[in-house]
């Protein structure tokens, strides 16, 4: 199977290398071309951090009667112009039959080499672009919408180790999100966090309370020691910022 390799020329998709083509209404097929079957990322936000490069995975169905090269789905907002990738790799046509092609896509992001901004956290909307050999091509908005979202960080400490029964816990942690400006990961004031434990010998993890970061992302607070366990601290997210979870800490209980 053969495939396509592109990267854009400006960072945070400012410049497409297709040549813009007006966009059609959701569902439309202009120019002799249907796509259908859009999939990006499997339906889950992509999140991105500030060094890893990200492979989101796409596929699409193409319908037409046209020779076309460069078919691709991508992230776009306001006009198609303004789009959101640093690469996309696209595999040759999956033939299903006469004049329809299944492809398969994998959009990657890499904000280590591509300059980023905060306010690209977000929605995205979808659309699937093909060109014609010989000039000419077509646009279709999906009518779908992806999240792309900073990744966060979580640290946990709980102390004294041991301790004993009926003494008191104090666990501490920060929470922190990537700055795509800075390329550093950065305080994440505000965020309301959720202490979990895990007693020894059970395989899951149980909220005990909910504890806000304070101006500097750090967490805080106290517990009674009753069992031997491990105790995390777990963000959910929001719109802009993906979930994390801190590694575990275990405290014996004497």
């Amino acid at each position: 199977m053969g495939k396509q390799i592109w990267r854009v020329v400006v960072a945070g998709g400012a410049a497409a290398v297709f040549t813009a083509v007006a966009a059609a209404p959701a569902g439309a097929a202009e120019g002799g071309v249907s796509f259908s079957r859009v999939q990006v990322n499997g339906g889950k936000p992509i999140v991105i951090g500030v060094s890893n490069e990200v492979a989101a995975p796409a596929s699409f169905r193409i319908t037409t009667t046209h020779r076309w090269k460069w078919p691709a789905v991508f992230l776009y907002r306001g006009g198609t112009d303004d789009r959101l990738w640093h690469a996309i790799e696209t595999s040759d046509c999956l033939k299903v039959s006469s004049g329809v092609c299944d492809i398969n896509e994998t959009m990657y992001f890499d904000p280590s080499v591509w300059d980023m901004r905060n306010s690209e956290a977000g929605g995205w909307k979808v659309a699937a672009e093909v060109h014609f050999e010989g000039g000419g091509g077509d646009v279709d908005d999906k009518g779908l919408t992806v999240q792309v979202k900073r990744n966060s960080r979580l640290t946990v400490n709980a102390s004294p180790e041991p301790v004993s029964k009926g003494r008191t816990i104090t666990v501490t942690g920060k929470v922190t999100r990537a700055n795509w400006e800075t390329r550093k990961y950065a305080s994440y004031a505000g965020r309301q966090v959720s202490l979990q434990f895990k007693a020894a010998g059970t395989a899951s993890y149980t909220t005990v309370k909910k504890v806000y970061a304070n101006n500097s992302g750090a967490l805080r607070t106290t517990v009674k020691a009753a069992k031997t366990g491990t105790w995390r601290w777990a963000y959910y997210g929001n719109t802009t910022t993906g979930p994390s979870t801190s590694t575990g800490d275990n405290v014996v209980v004497k």
